[in-house]
């Protein structure tokens, strides 16, 4: 057993809140403890989701999928691309989602429905239905019922002629076929791949087939014809584009040669200006002009030198090119003077100056003088003249310039005019053979018939059904009816705040465990196994039964029950020791734990045992113990205790045990117990039994309902506790020991009563002494023909 030592205190303080969590905290070791104590919910719920999966595999019909895959090649469109002025490239996953867009689109939903009159094929448009999908369809066929009303109707429909209304549902039943194919029809890319995978699934093989089939070819159709409309389109807008484009490069040409002309702005061979023409060349002219001059200023200033130094310089300056008009004359001169300075020289060499020779050659020496001095004055007047021809030459050049260039300046701001018009002509002209172009290369891509779209795995009849699965139903079945067994178990566990083990009655209220009660009627064999617990409650058993309940440990002392109750007896004898007479209170908290059988078969035990004992009924509101014992009579402990009577008076012997019983006699409603329990008269009585008994054994009422036992506390050596097992709430006995620390602290211990001893071992520990109860079935016997006495 799971015994406790017992010091001399009565028991250990109540546990800390703080600790009390802690200790909750779910291990390893407390998972799989619950797993074994709600393996059962786990399995039933197990077993109901593989039902429910079996009957929803026999109650849902067949589909059949039939898939064809599709390619969205590039290289088939390369030719077309190549001489397109606007190729498309399918480089992104954007693009092909946009591909799987269009195959779920309703327009080519529609062409399938056409291509094959789905509108009319009624294994299309009513397929067969599972239980569960009629189940829905009932539902909400019944809230649109009551939801409906006649605000739903089509207004005007009353006034439709029947051969409209005909037309009106031809059209919604169409409607109706495309949206239905176009949510059932299945499109994905498959992996990172270019394949698009088209399928449909149905419960007829054949139909699937030739939506499959009818799909893929739709939507080849489509894109061929994509592309050709594209570029029917194309070539049209282009032509439209041409007439105004060639147009408005024609109007262009004709405004630049309107402004050419408008304004004198026509050009050379070359393409220039005659006015930029002619100030180029007036500058030519100046330059030259300029030339001539500073050529004629520097003859002039040249001679006008010579003659401003005088005649008598003048011979010595006088150097003249000979490219001059006057030059041949002033040479010869010059020459004569030469000679006559010579001779004038020889002869006043030889005959002296006053020498007629002499004289007459000075006199002709000073009129070559005068003359070649006349002949300078005369050519430097013909140089100033010159001069001044070339710089009046000069000056009407610039004039000329002045007024070309301020021709010029106007003619090149309506050149810029014109150069600007210019350029848009050019423009509109460079556009217009563009879009010539294009609109040939289109005109020729419209006959040319090529997509970029190719069917490589074409739809064939499925040989198998897709769907429902069934090894996969049944798994999901499984683990559904798994997962809802673990939610009620775990909810089961969640709703768990009894006792279930000696170790809740330690940790949870701090109290010594003093054992196990079996439920009484059933018996732990060698086997282990509780083979017939007795589930029938005291309410229906007969009055034997209730006796022999009270007797248990008298007529099968070496029971296990028995056994628990020497235990109880060891730790009131340990608690106890020294005193002479014990007075032990038996209680619960709530009716029906068992107190009642508890104290009569620990007073039994311990009258079997030799010790004189007594046992008293002190649930005065409800004398359970009295009842059950069978005892008819008159007077019980009420009477005593008013009267002043000693136990002798109203006390009851068994014969067998000599054990001495006082009753309780239920007269009327009696709401003062508490009083009498507490009272004088109640004490005197506990003494004088006290000089006859060692041990009275009082069954106290419960502690929850009524004040009773806390009222009789101040009498009492010793509680023993009698907690119901998987019944009793922890936090029930916690809250009453904690308000009542006067009863709390006489609290001896506390013992599980009827306990099922096969499902005790799935609430111990891993090597806790719940998990060994089989081994200890050799040191107990059960009395077997028990349950055939109690029926005698």
């Amino acid at each position: 057993m799971n015994y406790a030592s017992f010091p001399l205190d009565k028991r250990m303080p109540l546990p800390n809140t703080d600790q009390e969590k802690g200790e909750d905290f779910i291990d390893v070791e407390r998972l799989l403890g619950m797993a074994a104590r709600q393996v059962k919910v786990v399995a039933v719920c197990a077993i109901i989701g593989l039902f429910l999966g079996v009957l929803y595999l026999q109650t849902t019909p067949k589909q059949y999928m039939s898939v064809a895959s599709v390619l969205i090649d590039e290289g088939l469109n390369k030719v077309v691309d190549d001489i397109s002025a606007a190729s498309v490239t399918m480089q992104t996953d954007a693009a092909l989602l946009s591909q799987i867009e269009i195959i779920t689109s309703a327009r080519l939903a529609s062409v399938v429905v056409d291509k094959l009159k789905l509108d009319q094929n009624e294994e299309f448009m009513n397929p067969p239905q599972s239980a569960l999908a009629k189940g829905i369809g009932f539902v909400r066929g019944v809230v649109g019922y009551f939801r409906s009303s006649s605000a739903d109707q089509i207004p005007g429909m009353e006034n439709v002629d029947e051969a409209t209304r005909q037309a009106m549902m031809q059209t919604a039943r169409h409607d109706y076929a495309v949206l239905k194919l176009q949510s059932e029809v299945l499109a994905q890319r498959n992996g990172r791949s270019y394949v698009l995978a088209i399928g449909y699934q149905s419960s007829n093989p054949a139909l699937a087939t030739a939506i499959t089939k009818a799909y893929a070819d739709a939507y080849l159709a489509d894109q061929l014809n994509a592309s050709f409309d594209a570029t029917e389109r194309a070539a049209v807008w282009l032509q439209g584009r041409l007439t105004e484009l060639r147009q408005n490069s024609q109007a262009a040409a004709l405004a630049v040669e309107k402004f050419r002309s408008e304004h004198g702005l026509a050009a050379n061979s070359d393409g220039q200006l005659i006015s930029d023409k002619q100030i180029a060349d007036l500058t030519a002219q100046l330059i030259v002009a300029q030339a001539d001059t500073a050529r004629a200023s520097a003859r002039y200033q040249q001679y006008k030198t010579i003659v401003d130094s005088g005649s008598d310089n003048a011979f010595n300056d006088s150097a003249i090119s000979s490219d001059q008009p006057a030059s041949s004359v002033i040479a010869t001169l010059k020459t004569r003077y030469l000679t006559v300075a010579k001779r004038l020289q020889d002869v006043t060499a030889n005959f002296g100056a006053e020498h007629p020779q002499a004289v007459a050659l000075a006199k002709e020496k000073a009129d070559l003088s005068t003359q070649i001095f006349g002949e300078l004055k005369q050519l430097t007047e013909s140089y100033r003249n010159e001069y001044e021809v070339a710089l009046s030459r000069e000056t009407s050049l610039r004039q000329k310039i002045a007024d070309a260039a301020g021709k010029s300046s106007v003619d090149n701001q309506s050149q810029v005019k014109l150069r600007e018009l210019d350029q848009q002509a050019q423009a509109l002209t460079t556009l217009y053979q563009t879009f010539l172009g294009r609109y040939e290369e289109a005109s020729q891509q419209q006959s040319f018939p090529v997509g970029k779209v190719r069917i490589i795995s074409d739809a064939s009849a499925p040989l198998s059904a897709s769907s429902p699965r069934t090894s996969r139903v049944l798994a999901l079945s499984l683990v559904l009816g798994v997962l809802l067994g673990a939610g009620f178990g775990g909810l089961n566990e969640f709703n768990e705040r009894f006792f279930r083990t000696g170790e809740d009655i330690r940790d949870r209220v701090g109290l010594k465990f003093l054992g196990y009660l079996p439920t009484i009627g059933g018996r732990l064999g060698k086997d282990g196994d509780d083979d017939a617990a007795d589930a029938k409650s005291t309410n229906t058993l007969s009055a034997a039964e209730k006796r022999a309940r009270m007797r248990v440990s008298v007529d099968a002392p070496a029971s296990m029950f028995s056994e628990t109750l020497r235990n109880a007896k060891i730790a009131f004898d340990v608690v106890m020791e020294g005193q002479g007479s014990r007075v032990i209170g038996v209680v619960s908290v709530l009716p029906g734990e068992g107190k009642s059988t508890v104290a009569a078969n620990l007073a039994g035990l311990l009258a079997a045992n030799g010790s004189k004992t007594l046992l008293i009924d002190a649930d005065l509101r409800n004398p359970g113990l009295s009842r059950n014992l069978g005892m008819e009579a008159e007077q019980g402990l009420m009477e005593a205790v008013v009267n002043g009577q000693t136990w002798q008076s109203v006390g009851k012997v068994d014969r067998q045990t000599k054990l001495a019983i006082i009753p309780a006699v239920l007269r009327g409603q009696f709401s003062h117990t508490s009083e009498l329990l507490s009272s004088a008269g109640m004490r005197r009585f506990i003494d004088n039994a006290k000089e006859t008994f060692e041990y009275i054994v009082v069954d106290l009422p419960p502690l929850g309902p009524v004040v009773d036992a806390k009222a009789f506390a101040p009498l009492v050596d010793g509680f023993v506790l009698v907690a119901e097992w998987g019944r009793t709430p922890r936090a029930m006995v916690r809250s009453l020991l904690e308000q009542e620390p006067y009863v709390a602290n006489k609290v001896v211990g506390a013992v599980l009563n009827k306990v099922d001893l096969k499902k005790l071992a799935k609430y111990g520990s891993l090597g806790g002494s719940e998990k060994f109860f089989d081994r200890y079935s050799t040191y107990y016997l059960e009395k077997s023909d028990l349950r055939a006495k109690t029926a005698a």
